[in-house]
């Protein structure tokens, strides 16, 4: 028996390992978990390839290429779970498209849907978002042209092979068949997700036209910014746009379909913190574009680094004067401190000495905006109370002033090929290195969405099964307009990585404001490996 494996660059700190099935892969994945090579961090699978993230300081691609090749990847893994009854009001908005696709009757469909088991192969995309095989054949249907922006928690979904039901409100294009009003994730469970690897479903129709019982908010996170369970702290007067709590983040959660989420600028928030003699990792409050205003009820330290937005203390005798920016800075009891919009950069991060009391999720305080996990965004009325955690006693960091992207500027970004680039003619690799590339106001935690006047031209039009999808991954839909992650992204992906941003370049693609350009530079060569082992 010959197993084919290549393995794909992934950024600077990740290997794809591509497989010939979703067999091969969850057999590699169990062996590995059972025998972690030495600096891997992270192992996510998807429907024929396993991503393998690794730290670079400890062990590099060539020798986990060498690992994994020795590994019998014959003796195929085993997996059994429990029987799920999923009942579904069909009433997607693809409904009718699908049956075309598959030259069935709308009620065809329902019939063979309801008549099918569904297995769950591995999750990822967002907390509680199982992949299901299914044992109907038939069922196998592209994924839209253009991905929506915005698909219902709860909705139940077809891509490719797989079917899915989305557990909370999120961008996606696969195709919608109906609505269910079981809650997939739900972190006050335990376990959050309610379907597992190896688990089976079976979906059952409700009564068209009927109500969903016991509907799914949007939303099912509790209450968890320390705001809302005291009135003692500082009260948040304006906030334009919601802030949010951020930290280093969720590593090593992609098991539960956890992605890392954290601090966009990873290197502004531990300024922040160092300002202030907090731990490098405490949570701050990120803050897009300015318009945002505290005011405090008690004398405290605070800092802000990231975007330089202008910053006001207006004192209780009604005095105004300026607080300087990377730099502690204090507040009387009664002062208010206004947060103006930012010459340059995105976003800025204030931190306060002792740190904020907030609730974690998962041992992180980060707020995912994708996966809504973590504490609610911030927003006017909250109260946000100080933790008073012991500091450092030593002088307070000065991080060194550095200039920011501004809107019309042109920005080069290092990136890795990988680990899709053979899947776009050499017209689409150079397009994408040669051309300027607009941010667009559809843009957020999740990702940076580009326009430019070229689309990127694909020599593979075939639809592509979900992978693994990194931080600063570039991915092109069918409209050849790539869309660049961030740290909220989904965890899976069904469209093409054409490149991945370069370590040393993710924070500044975080603080690229819209009316900005990027222009892309690759620092290496697309270098995919092919190995053939006979077992």
């Amino acid at each position: 028996m010959v197993e084919h494996l290549r393995f794909l660059p992934a950024g600077n700190g990740a290997l794809l390992v591509e497989l010939d099935d979703l067999e091969t892969t969850l057999t590699l994945l169990d062996a590995l978990q059972v025998d972690r090579p030495q600096g891997v961090l992270e192992l996510v699978p998807a429907a024929r390839t396993l991503l393998v993230r690794f730290d670079t300081l400890v062990t590099d691609r060539f020798a986990l290429v060498d690992a994994i090749c020795i590994i019998d990847l014959s003796v195929r893994s085993s997996r059994h779970g429990e029987m799920f009854d999923i009942p579904v009001v069909y009433d997607g908005e693809d409904l009718n498209d699908v049956a075309e696709l598959l030259g069935w009757s709308v009620d065809e469909l329902i019939s063979r849907h309801i008549g099918a088991t569904y297995t769950v192969a591995f999750t990822g995309f967002a907390p509680g978002f199982a992949y299901m095989t299914c044992d109907d054949p038939a069922f196998n249907v592209p994924r839209r042209n253009n991905p929506r922006v915005r698909i219902p928690a709860s909705s139940v979904a077809l891509g490719g092979k797989f079917g899915g039901i989305y557990p909370a409100d999120s961008p996606g294009g696969w195709q919608l068949l109906g609505r269910t009003p079981l809650k997939m994730w739900d972190a006050n469970r335990s376990p959050a997700a309610l379907l597992a690897p190896g688990d089976r479903v079976r979906f059952r129709d409700m009564a068209k036209g009927a109500a969903v019982p016991g509907s799914v908010p949007s939303s099912s996170r509790t209450e968890t910014v320390a705001s809302r369970v005291s009135a003692e702290g500082l009260l948040v007067t304006r906030a334009d746009r919601p802030a949010l709590f951020q930290d280093l983040g969720r590593p090593g959660q992609a098991g539960q379909g956890v992605s890392e989420s954290g601090a966009l600028d990873r290197g502004s928030l531990v300024e922040a913190n160092l300002c202030v003699g907090n731990a490098r990792s405490a949570a701050v409050i990120e803050i897009a574009y300015g318009g945002f205003a505290i005011k405090a009820d008690r004398p405290v330290t605070l800092a802000l680094t990231g975007a330089p937005t202008p910053m006001t203390i207006r004192t209780t005798g009604g005095q105004s004067f300026s607080a300087p920016g990377g730099e502690p800075f204090a507040l009387d009891a009664g002062d208010e401190l206004t947060l103006e919009f930012p010459p340059q950069g995105t976003r800025s991060y204030l931190a306060i000495r002792g740190g904020f009391a907030v609730e974690k999720v998962l041992d992180s305080a980060a707020t995912d905006t994708l996966a809504k996990v973590g504490p609610l965004p911030i927003v006017t009325g909250d109260v946000l109370v100080p933790a008073d955690e012991p500091v450092c006693a030593v002088d307070p960091y000065r991080p060194r002033p550095k200039a920011l992207p501004k809107a019309g500027d042109i920005i080069d970004l290092d990136i890795v090929l990988g680990p899709r680039t053979d899947w776009f003619t050499p017209i689409g690799l150079s397009t994408l290195l040669m051309q300027e590339w607009q941010v667009t106001a559809e843009s957020s935690r999740v990702g940076v969405r580009l326009a430019g006047d070229h689309p990127l031209e694909r020599s593979v039009s075939a639809e592509l099964p979900s992978e693994a999808t990194l931080l600063g991954a570039i991915q092109v839909p069918h409209n050849g307009q790539p869309v660049l992650f961030l740290a909220d992204h989904p965890l899976t992906g069904g469209y093409p990585v054409i490149g991945v941003v370069a370590a040393h370049h993710l924070d500044l693609t975080s603080q690229i404001p819209m009316g900005a350009k990027i222009r892309f530079n690759a620092i290496a060569a697309f270098d995919p490996l092919i190995r053939e082992t006979d077992r």
